[in-house]
């Protein structure tokens, strides 16, 4: 008791309570906030024994930026297609710094990663191949091997060779869907034992397109009781929280087409029924994969953030299929988060 008939504490605990009660405040604040949206751009699904696994355009200096999953929602790192870009890719598209929308499939008893190759806006672009036995990188046999370019475009052609989708039809044939911008959305059969071009040169077939100048791209083929169904993104993509990408869809009862939206409108006359567009946080949601995962289907794509600076991120919908066989969409699942905050970075 001090002069003043106070108790006076000297207990050293008494200098740690502020310190404890901080403490408590913060761990409640970061339970609180919600972990890092993953930063992604173009992804593609796929699932590995009992992983998934994304494949997507290149950031941080990660050619393929590679992601791996066992619940859809907490995503890691998934080792490295690329640890430099290859030589001849160099050589024959200079100034490309990155390596852009990878689809993955399993082909012949093997992951083959197709990869895009260009800078932005030019035409001058490529499709390569790089291979694996596993997509796990702990397995002894885990090693990408790059197999070369699969077709090209040159400026002044009808199409541009970029965002590659791969499909198997009923038949055990082997496609290659692809395109971006110029005259649309073009496909092609490949080797199924070499995963590259049937004919030499590849003999393209355009299976989309939209009049005028309006952007067409990413396409996605899935095939499902009776109808391939080509999913693709219209209008503009890359540009932030300005980005207006939507996924339109159409079907067709061959591989080859004709593909026809919901009110019968061809799709290479500019038709594609909508199935998703930006609100008002989510802008420009686009470049769409679909995985069929047992009884479940789910549709993976980016989208850019309004709330935080535009950034693309990651989000899957659960997909419900209807009586007459087309589609509808349900909402996000939990949003998938990373480990590590992700710097805004922009990335054709």
């Amino acid at each position: 008791m001090n002069n003043n008939g106070r108790i006076q504490i000297k207990s050293p605990l008494y200098r740690l309570v502020p310190l404890l009660l901080a403490a408590v405040l913060l761990e409640t604040a970061a339970a609180a906030d919600p972990a890092p949206a993953v930063g992604v751009h173009d992804p593609h699904i796929i699932k590995h024994k009992d992983e998934y696994f994304i494949f997507a355009t290149g950031r941080r200096r990660n050619l393929i930026q590679t992601l791996r999953s066992h619940d859809l929602i907490h995503w890691q790192p998934a080792g490295t297609v690329f640890s430099a870009l290859p030589d001849w890719i160099a050589e024959e598209i200079p100034g490309c710094r990155n390596l852009w929308a990878p689809d993955v499939h399993f082909i012949n008893g093997r992951y083959c990663v197709y990869y895009s190759a260009s800078t932005f806006g030019s035409q001058r672009s490529l499709i390569g191949l790089a291979a694996n036995q596993t997509l796990d990188p702990a397995d002894p046999n885990y090693a990408w091997i790059d197999e070369g370019k699969v077709i090209e475009s040159q400026p002044g052609m009808d199409f541009n060779a970029i965002d590659a989708g791969i499909v198997t039809d009923t038949d055990g044939r082997l496609w290659m869907t692809f395109g971006s911008h110029w005259k649309g959305i073009y496909l092609f059969e490949l080797n199924p034992k070499t995963g590259k071009s049937l004919h030499d040169p590849p003999k393209p077939k355009c299976i989309a397109r939209r009049p005028g100048k309006h952007a067409v791209e990413a396409p996605c083929i899935i095939y499902r009781s009776g109808f391939y169904y080509l999913f693709v993104s219209f209008d503009q993509c890359c540009r932030g929280a300005e980005s207006t990408y939507n996924i339109r869809l159409g079907r067709a009862a061959a591989i080859t087409g004709p593909y026809i939206d919901a009110d019968g409108k061809h799709m290479t006359e500019g038709g594609g029924s909508l199935i998703l567009e930006g609100g008002d946080r989510f802008k420009g949601p686009g470049h769409n994969s679909i995985l069929f995962d047992n009884e479940k289907t789910v549709l993976v794509y980016h989208t850019y953030d309004a709330q935080n600076r535009g950034r693309p991120i990651l989000q899957i919908r659960p997909v419900h299929w209807q009586d007459d066989s087309w589609l509808t969409l349900g909402p996000p699942l939990d949003s998938p988060s990373s480990p590590n905050p992700e710097r805004n970075e922009q990335t054709p």
